[in-house]
């Protein structure tokens, strides 16, 4: 075997946990093609996984930065339901989409902060700390909302979770196919002009081959995705909450000073602070992010069903930590990509919309999904474990 073709074989080894998530995912999609007719794969039910299975997503994304960090969030399903409930009386009052969004994610950071203080500064156990508080929220849920769901007014509530964007009449919206195209280019482009910098500065960069099939890999599944949008009802709205979330926490991570020290905290946090960097303050900072997302997916989850329910966010923090270890989170912290675990939430949200297609029973779903989180973490340590990293 050539040189080259070592090298881009250890680079494909190097990166095995990652290309593994898109083969799993795309595995998934196949195998309940055949179990459901097709059906997983039409156009309204691509537009229905991002509008019901969203707020997976938006707090995988908090989430990774939580468990990069060492740390675990076990609260985030009651505070979505606490702030949910909050959100949505702020609404029927007269506060309006902005103001009862405003609400829930001042309310959500504020979460957060309480929480990330007894974790950073007093050093509390990150476990007993949010199981403290997801007894505590879900408890709080119940007496503001006299156990009793909390109806919406109207239907303006609600278009933040599954309203349109420049919907019209007719079974072809051509403004999501256009979106798609431009984010499409706007990321070539970046991705190009990153490589041509990296290869500027003799940074090591992938082989070139290797970067043109990632780029139309990716834009077939762009493309692909658009149509779909494209062909029933147009882009959800919360399909572009979710992008901007996406793209900010991601560039975030990869490309600011405090990116660099959640990654550094988490890989070892007394090394970081012999650096010179405040774990404490990083730490602080991560758990208001967690919560300032908590309630975001917490309006989302409520528009979703239209109303704010006291049970509202069972399991959600199941979900989303199932959804980072799938995407390549490392259990012990120190490894992790916002992509990674957007990607995991997706592997979640098509088994469970597999299964709802299927009417699987409802117990069945939890069976399955612990198990799924159990091989998960097994990997995990199964990888580290051979690498020599544990």
């Amino acid at each position: 075997m050539s040189e080259n073709q070592n090298s881009i074989a250890g680079l494909i080894k190097s990166n095995i946990r990652n290309y593994s998530m898109f083969i799993m995912l795309a595995l998934i999609m196949v195998i309940f093609s055949f179990l459901t007719g097709g059906t997983n794969l039409n156009s309204r039910n691509f537009t229905n996984i991002f509008i019901q299975y969203s707020y997976v997503l938006i707090l995988a994304v908090g989430m990774v930065q939580v468990i990069v960090i060492g740390g675990i969030d076990l609260s985030v399903g009651s505070v979505c339901a606490f702030v949910g409930a909050i959100s949505a009386m702020v609404y029927n009052s007269g506060g309006g989409v902005v103001g009862s969004l405003l609400a829930a994610l001042a309310v959500g950071a504020a979460i957060g902060a309480f929480q990330g203080f007894w974790i950073a500064y007093l050093k509390m156990p990150a476990f007993i700390v949010t199981l403290a508080g997801m007894l505590l929220f879900r408890g709080l849920t119940y007496m503001i909302t006299n156990v009793s769901p909390i109806p919406l007014k109207d239907d303006g509530y609600k278009q933040l979770a599954s309203g349109m964007f420049l919907e019209k009449p007719g079974n072809f919206q051509p403004s999501a196919l256009a979106i798609g195209i431009v984010i499409l280019a706007l990321y070539i482009i970046a991705e190009v002009m990153t490589r041509k910098k990296n290869i500027e500065n003799n940074f090591e960069v992938i082989p070139s081959g290797l970067f043109l099939g990632k780029l139309i890999l990716i834009s077939a599944l762009v493309l692909g995705l658009s149509q779909r949008f494209a062909t029933y009802r147009g882009l959800p709205i919360v399909v572009i909450v979710l992008g901007i979330t996406i793209f900010a926490f991601n560039f975030m991570m990869k490309n600011t000073v405090l990116g660099r020290y959640i990654y550094a905290v988490g890989g070892n946090a007394r090394s970081a602070k012999l650096s010179g960097i405040n774990s404490e303050l990083i730490t602080f900072v991560v758990y208001c992010i967690m919560g300032f997302l908590a309630g975001l997916a917490g309006v989302i989850s409520t528009g979703n069903m239209n109303s704010a329910l006291p049970q509202a966010g069972d399991l959600f923090e199941l979900d989303a930590i199932a959804a980072c270890y799938i995407g390549g989170v490392s259990s012990s912290g120190g490894i992790g990509t916002v992509v990674g675990v957007v990607v995991g939430g997706l592997v979640m949200s098509a088994i469970n919309n597999g299964m709802l297609l299927m009417n699987i029973a409802s117990d069945w779903q939890k069976v399955v999904k612990a198990m799924i989180l159990l091989l998960a973490v097994f990997y995990d340590v199964y990888t580290r474990r051979k690498a020599g990293l544990s």
